[in-house]
C-alpha cells in the first residue's frame, strides 16, 4: 500500500560506507525519469557523484559531518530553459525538480535505501565543482546509501500535524 511506502521514508543522516549497487542507484534514477512535470518537459538533470574525490569536493558545499558518509550523492537540477512557465510568469522547473526527488526518495526507500532531502548548500560552489552550464542551477542534493543501524528503517513516528488541521472543503476557513 502506498501511505505504508510513504511513512517508511524518513530523513536518512547515519550511513553506512557500504556502496549502492549500480541496479539499485538504476531504480532510483528511473523513479526520477518517471515523475511527472508541467506539460510533460522534464526540465532535469541528474549527476550521480560515487567517487571519493568528488564526494570530498561537494562535502564543501554543505559542511554536515553526517552528509560525509553518504557512499553516493545524486546532485538533481534544473532547466530554467526547459520548464514550463505559467501566464503570470511562475516558473515550475522547483516544482517538477521536487516531484522527481520525492519519487527517487520514495523508490529508494521501497529497496532499503535512506536518503535526506539537502536544500541548504552552497549552489555556487555546487555549479563550479559539477562544471555545470549557467543554464542548469542545482537544486536538490540527494545523498543516497544504505542505513548505518537497520533499526532506523523502523521509522518512528514522525510529529505532523492533524489532518484535519490542514484540510479545509470548498475554501481556505471550512472545516
Amino acid at each position: 500500500m502506498f501511505l505504508d511506502l510513504a511513512r517508511k521514508r524518513f530523513s536518512l543522516r547515519k550511513f553506512k560506507p557500504q556502496s549502492v549497487e549500480k541496479e539499485k542507484l538504476e531504480i532510483v534514477l528511473e523513479a526520477g525519469r518517471l515523475a511527472p512535470s508541467a506539460c510533460n518537459n522534464q526540465p532535469w538533470f541528474f549527476i550521480v557523484v560515487e567517487e571519493k574525490e568528488n564526494l570530498k569536493k561537494l562535502w564543501d558545499t554543505y559542511q554536515r559531518e553526517w552528509f560525509r558518509q553518504a557512499p553516493v550523492v545524486i546532485v538533481a537540477c534544473g532547466d530554467h530553459r526547459q520548464s514550463w512557465k505559467r501566464s503570470d510568469g511562475k516558473d515550475h522547473c522547483d516544482i517538477d525538480i521536487a516531484i522527481a526527488v520525492d519519487h527517487m526518495t520514495l523508490a529508494a526507500a521501497d529497496i532499503g535505501l535512506g536518503t535526506c532531502w539537502v536544500c541548504n548548500f552552497n549552489r555556487v560552489m555546487c555549479s563550479s565543482i559539477l562544471n555545470l552550464p549557467s543554464y542548469l542551477e542545482p537544486i536538490a542534493l540527494l545523498p543516497l546509501g544504505y542505513p548505518a543501524d537497520e533499526t532506523l528503517m523502523e521509522k518512528k513516528e514522525l510529529k505532523r500535524k492533524n489532518l484535519y488541521d490542514i484540510i479545509f472543503f470548498e475554501r481556505f476557513g471550512l472545516k
